[in-house]
């Protein structure tokens, strides 16, 4: 029975490790698309911001806080992706996937400017906070 359990637990961290690299393919998929001239300007902007978001080193919601911290990395992140693809052409898709596929994942690029948008983001919520404490 403690065996059973035991693949049981490997067997579903194996299924999360699988997951987690389908995410971070689908995110070079994104990153590629976005350089695509094929794709329209709508789903390049979404697919800018996923991919910031994905790659940038600060998250909106930071990881120390219990629970919250990592509701954005499995929520937010997945529905971003998801929206993306959904608004990029079949044939971009295709042709971005089998470019990702053959690069393999050799390393994240780093988007700095994914990291001010956040750190923006958080300015303005520290300054809305201030401004109402100070009234």
């Amino acid at each position: 029975m403690i065996l059973d359990s035991k693949f049981r637990r490997t067997s579903m961290l194996d299924k999360i490790k699988e997951k987690a690299k389908a995410l971070k393919l689908e995110i070079k998929v994104l990153y590629l698309a976005y350089k695509n001239k094929d794709t329209p300007w709508y789903a390049k902007f979404v697919a800018a911001i996923v991919v910031a978001y994905a790659l940038s080193p600060i998250d909106l919601i930071p990881d120390f806080i219990p629970i919250l911290g990592y509701l954005d990395d499995l929520i937010l992140l997945p529905l971003g992706i998801a929206l993306a693809i959904k608004l990029i052409p079949n044939h971009v898709l295709e042709k971005c996937r089998k470019l990702a596929k053959e690069e393999g994942q050799q390393g994240k690029p780093k988007i700095m400017w994914g990291a001010v948008i956040i750190v923006i983001i958080w300015c303005i919520i520290g300054y809305l906070i201030i401004d109402n404490c100070l009234l």
